[in-house]
């Protein structure tokens, strides 16, 4: 009886000092964004907002690390015929917010796998083809990418990158789609 009563005491007791610490705990997660980039991206659903939002800081954070290095980087990008990594993206920005307004033209891969036009709360509301015009129009843009015809661009899951701009293609981790599209938390 006496252990019973002692065991109850101390799960109280852990109890009463977690939420004195500040409630409850934050999500976790069980992958990194180079596992969650080379895996199936159609798991990223049903992963909290929170969780993919922390998944794209981390690309964010790799990104500020690897700009301008070559070997494998997440943003893959052909410079001047040398690959290295693109211009890195910023903590604070929206990909979903398109700065270019479609000053460039993009066509979307119509051979290979093909990116969902159904529209998912995982997106936003938008579907997976929009938010990844919106994406590349962002990525492009920060990259400052120029083009005098229109940029293909192609779904790429399962790729070691986020995305990659080679021989005018730019080819997107549908994964990275998923991460880039989860709401900013209000603490970002």
């Amino acid at each position: 009886m006496r252990l019973v009563v002692r065991r109850i005491s101390l799960i109280s007791a852990a109890l009463l000092a977690a939420s004195a610490c500040g409630g409850t705990a934050l999500p976790t997660r069980s992958v990194t964004s180079s596992q969650a980039l080379a895996g199936t991206a159609e798991w990223l659903e049903f992963e909290s907002p929170q969780v993919r939002n922390e998944l794209f800081r981390d690309v964010v954070r790799s990104s500020m690390q690897q700009q301008g290095q070559g070997g494998p980087v997440l943003f893959p990008m052909m410079t001047e015929g040398v690959l290295v990594a693109g211009p890195a993206l910023d903590l604070r920005g929206d990909l979903l917010q398109a700065p270019d307004a479609g000053v460039l033209q993009l066509t979307f891969d119509t051979r290979g796998e093909r990116f969902t036009e159904d529209r998912r709360e995982a997106f936003q509301g938008l579907s997976e083809r929009e938010a990844t015009e919106l994406i590349a129009r962002s990525l492009l843009h920060r990259w400052n990418v120029r083009s005098a015809g229109p940029v293909l661009v192609i779904r790429a899951p399962g790729a070691p990158y986020a995305a990659a701009f080679l021989d005018g293609v730019l080819r997107v981790n549908p994964a990275f789609v998923y991460m880039a599209a989860a709401p900013a938390s209000p603490a970002n």
